[in-house]
């Protein structure tokens, strides 16, 4: 934690830049499990150097419209947190089965809304952590574009009894413009401290938490706030 803001470094792929990530300051290591990305890692390789990880920073696996069976695949591999991207247009009974398989502490929702598209809330009450990324049309993650950080504020603002995690090209350059726009507690860094995909710049790495360090320090704020309903309340 920076300054009253927690770090999750995304698109980890080697033990070196966990290790360098850990030691800025990084909250969270995100491990990339959709095939289609340029920074996957698969269970096995995540498996493989699971315990040489940093102990102190938690452990997150990133899916992308899994099957429930692929979800309980990541679920058991490991991760503190597992971080669900689905596209908008997801059926809230669909949805409301991930929580047979993982609990809303452990989720982390990223829907994915498309320019002019609004955030169904009802997918709101079914973890307590949410992500708010860049929309692409392709890729899921680390597009380097940024995103709509006046509307985080007000997605974040509204829904309090939620942790709010800001996405979306985010930078040494940029993220203190963001964190002061956006009023974010917690954020999400990938492409931007990066020498290729998957190989993290150390000097960007260092850079981006010598910028939060600049910020006032926010009042701590927890991640994984209680989520504002049950399963058994929503079926």
């Amino acid at each position: 934690m920076i300054n009253g803001i927690r770090v999750k470094v995304c698109g980890i792929t080697s033990l070196v830049d966990a290790e360098a990530a850990a030691v800025c300051g990084a909250d969270f290591l995100g491990f990339i499990l959709y095939p289609q990305s340029p920074r996957h890692v698969s269970l096995e390789a995540f498996k493989a150097m699971q315990t040489a990880l940093p102990a102190t920073v938690k452990k997150v696996g990133v899916v992308v419209e899994p099957t429930l069976a692929e979800l309980a695949r990541a679920r058991d591999a490991g991760f503190d947190y597992i971080q669900l991207h689905f596209p908008n247009s997801t059926t809230f009974p669909d949805a409301v089965a991930w929580l047979d398989v993982v609990p809303p502490e452990r989720l982390w929702l990223a829907p994915r809304i498309p320019p002019g598209g609004a955030l169904d809330l009802m997918f709101v009450a079914l973890a307590d952590t949410m992500l708010f990324d860049t929309y692409h049309p392709v890729q899921i993650g680390g597009t380097g574009e940024t995103g709509d950080w006046k509307t985080f504020a007000k997605l974040q603002s509204k829904n309090k009894d939620n942790t709010w995690v800001l996405a979306g090209g985010l930078s040494p350059t940029n993220i203190v413009a963001a964190v002061r726009e956006a009023k974010a507690h917690v954020v999400d860094v990938n492409s931007g401290v990066e020498a290729s995909p998957g190989v993290k710049d150390h000097a960007k790495l260092r850079a981006f938490f010598a910028a939060l360090a600049t910020l006032p320090s926010l009042p701590k704020r927890r991640t994984g706030a209680p989520a504002t309903a049950t399963k058994a309340q929503l079926v």
